[in-house]
């Protein structure tokens, strides 16, 4: 049975970065990275976050671990010992504690491996830092959870230098599992992979998941790694989160159009019967500084003169169904009758250019 509460809840996370410009270096205002995201992640579910590079999901990412400070918002933790703790209350030694419960995998398994340490040293980093451990445990535990990984023990005192991409992934891995955590942030995990390789760390992490319950929060941009491996869907764009589903609502009946537009931009074995052809109107994502009107205004083939004055707000339009756009219906009957829908919406005064 689902727990009657998630493990993490996230409210109105936010975050911004001063914008410098000119000869003196002045602030001349601010980017917004992470603006008033909120989700929550049920425990043993895995919680996909995609988005194309700038539209914040790492940083949300990071602010979730607190290794970046946020400007406000909550962040609510339940594990088995608490009844729920804020995060962002909490000092960075009040914290402390908690990071053996909350773990990251990052994206790059040849940046995020310290080249002078050893494998042992790498993966016991985590035990040592929270908490008093013998050497003798300590070794015992890097070799169960190597085992865990698909590693052997012999490799403990390698450097990392000594393994391909998908094996540093696998201490990567190791080290993240090694404190026994409820939630792991995975940034990219299998990005810099392969595709074989991705394949394997994917099954490897689901393996995983089934064993221990874990919960992940799985940051990507690969809509086929999502598909395969997320249980709940979140698209996020400019630092705003555009539309969560459950993973067949999101993809058989996308409501906003950037998450059209990322599905039709997805490879496919037969591309001649995708199904969506959007047109894909403006510029590349560019860090936005002001809150005025839809940030996908520039971009999208729908576009509307309210949507260059109102910011569209996050709302359910089916059950476990949301979306932040105006014309969400509208979009989902143009799609049912094709093109002649999208012609028929925009001639209805649409100010697309």
């Amino acid at each position: 049975m689902p727990d009657p509460q998630p493990l993490l809840e996230v409210t109105d996370l936010a975050k911004s970065y001063a914008l410098r410009g000119g000869f003196f270096d002045r602030t001349k205002g601010n980017v917004q990275a992470v603006d008033h995201v909120s989700f929550s992640i049920p425990r043993g579910q895995t919680f996909g976050l995609v988005g194309e590079s700038g539209s914040g999901k790492t940083t949300t990412g990071r602010l979730i671990v607190r290794v970046i400070e946020p400007d406000t918002g909550q962040i609510v933790f339940r594990d088995e010992e608490s009844g729920g703790i804020d995060l962002v209350k909490l000092s960075s030694r009040q914290i402390r504690p908690l990071r053996k419960k909350i773990q990251m995998i990052f994206q790059d398994p040849y940046s995020s491996l310290d080249p002078r340490m050893t494998v042992l040293r790498i993966v016991g980093e985590p035990l040592r830092a929270t908490g008093n451990i013998s050497r003798r445990a300590t070794r015992e535990r890097v070799a169960e959870v190597l085992e865990m990984v698909g590693l052997s023990d012999e490799y403990m005192n390698r450097y990392p230098h000594a393994f391909s991409g998908g094996q540093r992934q696998r201490i990567g891995i190791a080290r993240a599992l090694a404190t026994q955590p409820s939630l792991i942030v995975a940034d990219e995990a299998v990005s810099a992979l392969d595709v074989s390789v991705q394949a394997q760390i994917l099954n490897l992490l689901r393996d995983l998941q089934e064993r221990f319950r874990l919960t992940y929060l799985f940051i990507a941009h690969d809509l086929g790694v999502v598909r395969y491996l997320c249980d709940r869907v979140a698209v996020m764009y400019s630092g705003r989160l555009v539309e969560i589903a459950e993973k067949p609502a999101l993809y058989g009946n996308p409501k906003h159009p950037y998450t059209e537009s990322l599905l039709a931009a997805a490879p496919r074995p037969e591309p001649e019967k995708l199904a969506i052809k959007p047109p894909y109107a403006g510029l590349a994502l560019g860090p936005r500084t002001s809150a005025g009107g839809c940030a996908y205004f520039p971009r999208c083939p729908y576009r509307r003169d309210v949507c260059s004055r109102e910011a569209p707000q996050l709302r359910k339009v089916a059950d476990g169904h949301s979306v932040a756009c105006h014309f969400d219906l509208t979009l989902t009957n143009a799609n049912s009758s094709g093109t002649c829908g999208r012609e028929n919406m925009q001639s209805k005064g649409s100010a697309v250019h």
